[in-house]
């Protein structure tokens, strides 16, 4: 149970800082992006979907989901 609490908690702190960095490129003008790739090639695997707590979770860092190339 402790390694599981742990791996929430180590979780939960990667995602507020990841929105604190998005939010940081942000306000200093950039714009941001997430490309996501094969394990295997590095193109694209056919079929790929996000599921709706990917596309929370991307919008939460102000990163619209939705947007192809």
């Amino acid at each position: 149970m402790e390694k599981l609490l742990r791996a929430i908690q180590l979780s939960l702190e990667a995602t507020e800082a990841s929105r604190d960095a998005v939010q940081e490129i942000l306000k200093r003008g950039a714009d941001t992006g997430i490309f996501f790739l094969s394990g295997r090639g590095g193109a694209e695997p056919d079929g790929f979907e996000l599921t709706e707590q990917d596309r929370d979770f991307l919008r939460s860092l102000s990163i619209r989901p939705d947007r192809r190339g």
